[in-house]
């Protein structure tokens, strides 16, 4: 049974272009595996709090040693890493902030490299055998050709992390130009539709 972890860092809702990029992916995705799982994990909802010197504390001492306050500090990231590890298919759907991915994406991040549990304590990653498709949606487009391609930080900064725990098959659906739909040049629906290829691709491969 596939089990698929959707990971979402837009505070728009409905709104958000890649909360619709991802409802497409798993809609997708739904129809390639009907007896999968779906872990959804909105970030904006789970109260992750950024990494901070109780965390820091908890982190670097072993567990047979941690007090009811640390375990406390860790409780949430270990939910998180216990998500990832179960997952397949992760699916990260983020907007690009300033040409970098949201700080609520970034503390997600900080939660989930865990030294001994996604990293291994030589740096080679311990999550193997997985996929990983990012869908995301910026202002501006960073494809081939563009001449601000090389502000495309948070696809590189996505595939690095990813890739540092052990994901190396990533995926990528890049909704570049997404202002658009912001500046009501354009319909959300037929924003996605113009991805539904590359969405349905990516849910299947």
């Amino acid at each position: 049974m596939e089990k698929l972890l959707v990971i979402e860092a837009s505070p728009r809702g409905e709104s958000s272009v890649s909360h619709n990029m991802a409802r497409r992916f798993v809609q997708e995705w739904e129809t390639a595996h009907s007896d999968g799982v779906i872990i959804n994990r909105n970030l904006l909802e789970t109260g992750l709090r950024f990494v901070d010197a109780a965390w820091l504390q908890a982190y670097f001492t072993p567990v047979d040693k941690h007090s009811p306050e640390m375990a406390a500090a860790l409780q949430l990231s270990d939910e998180l890493v216990a998500e990832l590890l179960a997952a397949d298919h992760i699916v990260i759907a983020t907007p690009v902030y300033n040409y970098n991915v949201p700080a609520v994406l970034k503390a997600w991040v900080d939660h989930i490299v865990r030294k001994g549990l996604t990293l291994g304590f030589d740096g080679s990653g311990l999550v193997t055998g997985k996929k990983a498709t990012v869908l995301i949606a910026s202002g501006g487009v960073y494809t081939e050709g563009s001449p601000i391609k090389n502000r495309d930080i948070a696809t590189q900064y996505l595939r690095l992390v990813l890739n540092v725990i052990g994901i190396s098959d990533v995926t990528l659906v890049a909704g570049g130009g997404a202002k658009a739909v912001d500046l009501g040049e354009e319909s959300m629906a037929s924003f996605v539709e113009k991805l539904g290829k590359q969405l349905e691709w990516a849910s299947k491969v």
